[in-house]
């Protein structure tokens, strides 16, 4: 049976709209199988102003938890919301995945009570797929843990080990910490007691890697706190924004700059598809069991359709299982961990 994917419908600051545009678009580009939870009788009015897909399904909750609200009040008050009946979905296996646009942390908190975390991870993490020079980079935790441990910082540097492995293709890659330097001796004391955990496990570890080199190709892993993660994550979405805004100014300010834009608007188009936060979708909650992807609130019907592929993609290449048997082997004394997508398949194919 082919997996199925819970869309938080109402969840985002354009929902229901984009989210039920965007699962409709993963219907019919990606065939996925669809399930819409959310307040049925809005969904189905949305419904009927669009073509209809046999891969889409509906199963109804009342409630909504609001972008501004607490995750622990909406735990405990909204037990009839989206993301909680989506999270019940994942954890009786009706769904191998959830995505949603919604109050991030209700996602977390929510998705995590009711899949669980998987053997060996402490602390699931946010983890984000970045353009760089040569590639792409993972980067984590981007929000989840504020306050982690070093230990922790391991568990993130083996999840995002695998998801460059399994997602992105990248053989034996290289994992940084970051820092404000180069050397073991640079940063707080998290940073020094991390750079001798990281040391010491089997991770392709390069050390410490400064902000600049997330974007070089420098790496192809980069672990940091929560706190720290959040804020490159938002300044680099910022920076492109702000990027993209004055080259489509300046290239409609002037005739020629108009006639010039018309002659590269290919590359143009090229640039924006690298740079587009909606080609990745939203960040992975790594470390629980079954898939989850955390959309911007803001998320456009696009950005909603690329987080679904995501979340097929992690889940049917087992991305939570082969974490959990990497970490037990960690925990068993072992000192490899595969380094190569081919390796990393196993038995699967």
């Amino acid at each position: 049976m082919s997996m199925k994917i819970a869309v938080d419908a109402m969840g985002g600051d354009h929902a229901p709209e984009h989210p039920i545009a965007g699962a409709l678009l993963a219907a019919r580009e990606l065939g996925a199988k669809i399930v819409l939870v959310g307040q049925k009788d809005r969904i189905e009015d949305i419904l009927e102003d669009h073509q209809s897909s046999p891969n889409i399904e509906i199963v109804h909750a009342d409630e909504v938890i609001g972008m501004d609200e607490s995750p622990a009040t909406a735990l405990r008050r909204k037990r009839g919301s989206s993301i909680h009946k989506a999270a019940q979905l994942l954890r009786e296996g009706e769904v191998g995945g959830v995505v949603s646009a919604g109050n991030t942390g209700a996602v977390m908190v929510t998705t995590k009570l009711y899949a669980g975390s998987i053997e060996g991870v402490d602390r699931p993490a946010l983890s984000v797929v970045l353009p760089t020079l040569l590639g792409h980079v993972v980067l984590l935790d981007v929000g989840a843990n504020i306050d982690p441990k070093s230990q922790h910082l391991v568990q993130f540097g083996v999840m995002g080990h695998f998801l460059s492995t399994q997602i992105l293709g990248v053989e034996n890659p290289k994992v940084g910490l970051l820092s404000i330097g180069e050397e073991a001796g640079k940063g707080t004391d998290l940073i020094r007691e991390g750079h001798a955990a990281l040391k010491r496990s089997p991770l392709n570890f390069i050390g410490n890697v400064e902000s600049n080199d997330i974007y070089s190709g420098a790496t192809d892993v980069v672990v940091c706190d929560g706190f720290t993660g959040n804020v490159v994550l938002k300044t680099s979405e910022a920076v492109v924004e702000t990027m993209l805004y004055l080259l489509r100014d300046e290239l409609t300010s002037s005739r020629r700059g108009k006639l010039g834009a018309r002659l590269a608007r290919e590359s143009f188009r090229n640039y924006r598809k690298r740079v587009d936060y909606a080609e990745w979708g939203g960040a992975n909650l790594l470390g629980i069991k079954g898939s989850c992807v955390i959309c911007h609130g803001r998320s456009s019907a696009k950005a909603i359709k690329s987080g679904i592929r995501v979340a097929l993609e992690y889940g049917h290449q087992r991305v939570s299982e082969r974490i959990e048997e990497a970490l037990r082997g960690l925990g068993n004394g072992e000192t490899e961990v595969s380094s190569s997508p081919a390796a990393a398949a196993g038995s699967s194919d």
